[in-house]
This record gives structure tokens, sequence and C-alpha cells, in this order.
């Protein structure tokens, strides 16, 4: 047996304006679970894509279990024995289980499929690596943490034996993320092999054997995970030691937002909810409960079948998103690239969204391109968004990039309530602290904001209250200094209700 089950050897990979892999070289152990950290930028999921055979490297060698192998495509991959779990599923929603599992591998008899000789197979396998998941069941109905098992027996049943997961624990609460960790650890006794890409340095630290650190497409370390700090890690990530943010005392000011018996069934029941000035509401809630919906309810992207919004005592239910900005309010949207961008925009026209039709950005009529790029130019140096010019396009810039174009926009407008679902979601720990930072000084500065996050230690740390939402209920209004994670996690599951 080799040593090694994966080794790069100077991967090399340009997009315009970016050298995103710059003769990268890393190498997997046989059975470990190796975690590969950086900023956004720092070239990880190139990589990932290029060993997974969705991109193709400019020059550089992959090696799989000591032979130089062509990966031209995900098939090779698979083939091979390489599987990836992506953050956002590749899953079809009205499928059931078993059949999203065997797509594209299916077992027939006569030319028709054989359910039971498929669903035989997968108790086993099930059985083999202590994974349960309701096959007959179908996929929309299932929560995150049951659609994820059903990824990575997707894999298993493909014969993979290199596991490459992105963001595995974005969308999971304490218990899942902990019953995730089993399953990882337990693949790893039985002799998988897995790759694990996370922004969150705790859970690096918890899961890893080794850790490889990118920094601007470049390898810049690899550590043990045993022997391995936060602060080590943040170094070697971004040049520095980070900061925890410090949550100062604040005096509750007059009401800004308040939420009267707003329903929309059946995702939203009697929702009374209610925000002031200078405080930080966390909105923690498992995807799917309801939280989605009452944000784009404030936002003027639905409107709730009965029940009330008021901002600063003005009944707002009605108003249309345009009409919602132009009083004051702000939203940083949970999808950049479907509601928070127009990719084939760029840097400078989407910095100005949402304001564009209004002096200075236009004069009669006409985009006045002077001011639109001063005023983008000057976002992009205050939020460090990583683009060769505000005139290329979104679509070009990483995730985390893109997710600052947002805040840069919202925040630069100063307004007096900020809906901001997801913030951070993306961003490597440097962009995470700054946004944490900027989102406490205008907390400080009277805003009032909405938080939703699935990031609980990011929900516990920031918020002055926590609302917990499930199954379209607030179920408790919590202190984040008289509980713990596991505690809020009871409430996120309805184990626990106030």
């Amino acid at each position: 047996m080799v040593e090694y089950i994966l080794e790069t050897r100077g991967i090399t990979k340009h997009f315009p304006g970016v050298l995103a892999n710059d003769n990268v070289e890393i190498k997997i152990r046989q059975g470990e679970i190796h975690s590969i950290i950086g900023e956004n930028g720092a070239g990880k999921t190139t990589l990932m894509n290029i060993i997974y055979g969705l991109i193709r490297p400019d020059r550089g060698e992959i090696f799989y279990k000591g032979k130089k192998v062509e990966i031209s495509n995900p098939s090779v991959a698979i083939r091979l024995g390489i599987g990836m779990v992506h953050q956002h599923f590749m899953l079809v929603p009205p499928f059931t289980v078993w059949e999203n599992i065997v797509l594209g591998k299916e077992i027939t008899r006569r030319g028709v499929l054989d359910k039971a000789s498929i669903c035989s197979e997968l108790r086993r396998l099930m059985d083999s690596y202590g994974l349960s998941v309701p096959l007959e069941e179908k996929v929309e109905d299932l929560s995150v943490g049951i659609r994820q098992k059903v990824e990575l027996i997707k894999l298993l049943y493909r014969g993979a034996e290199l596991l490459i997961l992105d963001e595995p624990t974005a969308l999971l609460v304490p218990q899942e993320i902990e019953e995730l960790f089993e399953i990882l650890e337990n693949l790893k006794k039985q002799g998988k092999t897995i790759i694990f890409i996370s922004h969150k340095l705790k859970e690096v630290l918890r899961i890893s054997d080794r850790i490889t650190v990118m920094r601007r497409g470049k390898v810049v370390g690899e550590v043990e995970g045993r022997t391995a700090d936060e602060e080590t890690l943040a170094r070697l990530m971004i040049g520095k030691t980070l900061e925890s943010p410090q949550l100062e005392a604040y005096e509750r000011g007059e009401e800004v937002l308040r939420l009267e018996g707003v329903r929309l069934l059946p995702r939203l029941k009697n929702i009374n909810l209610t925000l002031y000035k200078g405080e930080i509401l966390g909105l923690a809630g498992i995807e799917g409960n309801g939280q989605k919906e009452l944000l784009e309810i404030i936002t003027g992207l639905l409107t709730p079948e009965s029940g009330k919004v008021f901002y600063k005592n003005r009944e707002v239910q009605h108003l249309d998103p345009r009409s919602l900005r132009e009083i004051g309010i702000g939203f940083i949207p949970e999808d950049r690239q479907t509601t928070g961008l127009i990719l084939d925009f760029t840097v400078a026209e989407n910095i100005i969204l949402g304001r564009h039709y209004k002096e200075p950005y236009s004069i009669r009529g006409k985009l006045n391109l002077p001011v639109i790029k001063k005023t983008a130019v000057d976002i992009v140096k205050e939020y460090d968004i990583r683009t060769s010019t505000v005139d290329k396009y979104v679509r070009f810039l990483s995730g985390g990039n893109q997710q600052k174009v947002i805040l840069g926009r919202e925040l630069y407008s100063e307004p007096e309530l900020l809906i901001a679902s997801q913030p951070t979601r993306g961003l490597d720990v440097g962009a995470t602290e700054m946004i944490h930072n900027l989102l406490l000084s205008a907390r400080k500065k009277g805003m009032a904001i909405l938080l939703y996050s699935s990031d609980l230690d990011e929900i516990m740390t920031l918020s002055d209250r926590i609302a917990v939402i499930y199954n379209g209920e607030i179920v408790g209004i919590l202190s984040p200094k008289e509980i713990d994670e596991a505690t809020l996690g009871l409430y996120m599951t309805g184990a626990r209700k106030d």
C-alpha cells in the first residue's frame, strides 16, 4: 500500500486576472482526515475542482495511489474512487432517497429498475458504515443533515475511497455536526480518506489528522491536527492573530421593527417579534423552518396572509422592496448569486444597485459613471474586496468577495434597519472578523440589526438577544449569556420551548 493516496505536483491554474493555483503540492495519506483551509480566493475550491475533474489545470500532475492520472471529468474521478460532496447538494428534490442514490448507476432487470435489489444493497451499505436514511422518503421532505447523509451514501455506493467534503457543516446544528464527525471517524476507521474543507477553525482542529493551509494560490504551511491551535492557523491563513469581537453593553433604544401575528401558511404561524435601535437580534433556526419567508416578508419580497409589520411605528407589510430601501431598510440576502448580485454586471454596477436611479449616481436619467466608479473604488478599498478592477464582472470574483460586494453596498448606505441573512457564509476567518467588527460598529452607532446565521458561534457572539424559530413559530427569546450552543440546538430542533 502506498503511503499517499493522493498527491498533486506543481498544479497551476490561471483565470482572467487571477492566479488561482500557483505550483500547488499537497500529499494526502491513506486513511486520514486531512483539512484544507485558507482565505477566500486562496485557491481551495479551484484545487478540489481540479482533483474532481471539473476544471483542467494549466500545468501540473496528479498522482492517485502512486500512479499518475489524468482526471478529465467527474466520471473519471468517480471511476478512480474519488467522490465529492459539494456545499450545495447535488440531489433531485422530488425524487426519493433511493432514486437519488442510484441515479446514473441503476440496477436493472430486463430493462426495468430492480428496486428490491437496489434497496437491499443500500441497506447492507448503510449497516456497514453506520449510516441510516429513509430510503422511501422524498429528498425535499428531509432535513439538511439527512440530505448530507444521502450524499455520503451516494459516494459510498459508487465505491469512493477518497471523499472530498466542501463546507459540510455550514447548515448543521451542533448535534448534527457531532453526528457527522462520528460518521467521518467511522469512515476513517474503515479505511476511507477524507479531505475536509471548512472555514470553521474549531471544527478543523476537532476533526483533522493533518491540516494544509493555502494563501493566495499557494500552500503556505502544513501542521499536525493534534499540535495546532486557532492562533497558529489564523496566522498562517491571514498573516495575523484574530481578535474576538467585543460585544459592548448597550442601552435599548426606541423600537425600530415590530411584527404582530404574522402568518404565511404553511411556513409561518403567528410570528410576534420586536427589534430595537442599537441592538443585534439573532434569528436561529434549522433551514426550512420559516426564517427565509420571515425575512422576505420584512424586506417586501413576500406579503403575509395576515398580521402586521411596523417599521418605526409605520405599517409597511404591503410596501415593495424599493420603497422599503427608500425609508431606510437594508438587506443582505442569503443567496448572493441569485438575489444579491447580477453576475454579468461589473463590481461597480453591482455596488450602486438599488441606488442607481438616484443622484448622484444618475443625473437626468443617465448614469454618472465617474461618481459610480469613485464610489466603487472607495468601497472596494474599505471592505478589502479582492478584484483587479471595479470593471470586472462579479461572476469572476470568489464567493467570499462577491459577498463583500453586497456587504459594502448595504452598509455604505447606512440603513437604520439591516436585515442580514448569512452575512459571513463562505467567508474566511479574516473576512468574517472584519464583517463582525463592521456589524458591531453599526450597532454602536444605533443601527438595528436582525441577524440570521446558521453559524451558532456567530449568533452567540454577536447577538444581544436570540429569537429561535422552529416549525414557523418563535419558540424562545434567549439571552446568549445564559445558554450554551447545545441548549440553543435543543430549541432549534423543537426539543425545548418557552
